[in-house]
């Protein structure tokens, strides 16, 4: 008997899927642990196998096209089964459609719209402050010299006259000057252009989930800066003399938050609704951009790691991302999350709690800048980060504790380098 093989559910956030790719075509035979299909989530694309055996009969979801978790992706069975009546109950039995935030049927992308548009340029009211270095044999005492015909063509073609250079007396701008200005008459012509995107799977549940968290969730933030004069002289260290592999700022990041929320587990917590889960392990969201959006892998058990481990981990888990091949296990369990937009010239700013986690930390650029350092002005280095806190769970002064933590940590990082540190 022909058996429905739906469409699965291979993320917690996951509404729909996308077919990237059959692996199967109607008629041919399916072994149990074949590749059937490849498939489209909000976070990655992945391989689905085939739980049954048979002929594929049907293909219920195109390449390219979406459908939500439970419809019928494809049917298998006998050679030749009639599969009609399947079909049939499925559609009578298919609830009504409702609107969902997340899931919304996307309209064929338009064509880019190309479209000439005549835009005339403002008349140069008579009043106006001259231009910007008029010619300077235009000028006396601060107006510009204009006849008062060459004034009136100069507003009816919509001239700005100050970058005229007059050829009448004393560099007065006269009738032939403005006929002769070749500037341009009243009005140019440009094009307009646009081109519509059909909204991914994971920009949708990237913005139903951060507005969600912006919404319900009531946010506060912190900020502190960060003196980066020690963290800086002891990754030279490390990275010359003791390191296997080259340790940056952000591993040093990771690793400061972990210890920090260890010695402040209140902040390591999550909203549930009707509980707060205080969290005793520590797994660190690292976000990551990629080309649809933001992924947040996940170093688990960061406070136990090694500045190398937690590099490697970081480096292999952004690639992944960013080749669309995390695993769930690699995205999902964070208790806490870190934003780095310092390395793209950043130097502050406030990020969006990542649910269920009750904060998550913004990390700025380092910047030289003077300091006082006993009580002389003197060159420092440093760095702004932001806690943005679900006052739900975390109260200011939870999270004033866990920053101050975190800054000595980072501006002490001797203090992070014990044996199994690096």
């Amino acid at each position: 008997m022909a058996e429905i093989v739906r469409m699965p559910k291979l993320s917690d956030t996951m509404v729909e899927g996308v077919v990237a790719e059959w692996h199967k075509k109607v008629g041919d035979n399916v072994e149990t642990g074949d590749l059937l299909a490849e498939i489209e989530t909000d976070k990655a694309t992945m391989e689905f196998e085939a739980f049954q055996e048979g002929v594929l009969l049907h293909i219920g979801v195109e390449i390219g096209k979406a459908a939500p978790i439970d419809s019928i992706l494809a049917i298998l069975g006998k050679k030749g089964e009639d599969i009609k009546a399947i079909l049939k109950a499925e559609a009578e039995a298919a609830p009504e459609v409702k609107e969902d935030p997340v899931k919304e049927t996307a309209a064929p992308s338009p064509p880019p719209v190309k479209k000439e548009v005549t835009v005339k340029a403002p008349v140069q009211a008579a009043a106006s402050a001259p231009a910007k270095y008029p010619p300077a044999s235009a000028i006396s005492d601060g107006k510009v010299k204009i006849s008062p015909l060459a004034k009136r063509l100069a507003q009816e073609r919509g001239i700005n006259y100050s970058f005229i250079q007059g050829t009448g007396e004393g560099g007065r701008i006269v009738k032939r000057d403005i006929d002769n200005y070749q500037g341009g008459g009243t009005s140019f012509v440009g094009t307009e252009s646009f081109t519509d995107e059909t909204v991914s799977q994971m920009r949708k549940v990237i913005a139903a989930r951060l507005a969600e968290s912006k919404f319900t969730a009531p946010h506060f933030y912190l900020n502190v800066s960060i003196d980066m004069d020690n963290a800086m002289a002891a990754r030279i260290s490390i990275n010359k003399m003791i390191a296997p592999q080259k340790v940056s700022f952000n591993d040093m990041v990771v690793k400061a938050c972990a210890t920090a929320l260890k010695d402040n587990p209140a902040v390591n917590s999550a909203w549930y609704g009707d509980f707060i889960r205080r969290n005793d392990h520590i797994h660190i969201g690292v976000a990551v951009a990629v080309p649809d959006g933001l992924l947040v892998p996940v170093v688990r058990f960061a406070d136990g790691k090694s500045l190398t481990q937690i590099g490697a981990e970081v480096k292999e888990l952004a690639q992944k991302a960013k080749d669309k091949k995390l695993q769930p296990e690699e995205w999902e369990g964070n208790t806490f999350t870190i934003s780095n937009l310092g390395m793209m010239g950043i130097e502050s700013f406030t990020a969006i709690v990542n649910p269920p986690d009750a904060c998550i930390l913004a990390i700025g650029g380092i910047n030289a800048v003077p300091v006082v350092k006993n009580g002389e002005i003197v060159p420092g280095n440093i760095m702004k980060v932001t806690l943005s806190c679900d006052h739900r769970v975390v109260d200011g002064a939870v999270g004033s504790a866990f920053l101050k933590d975190f800054k000595n940590y980072m501006e002490n990082p001797v203090l992070l380098l014990g044996k199994q540190s690096i």
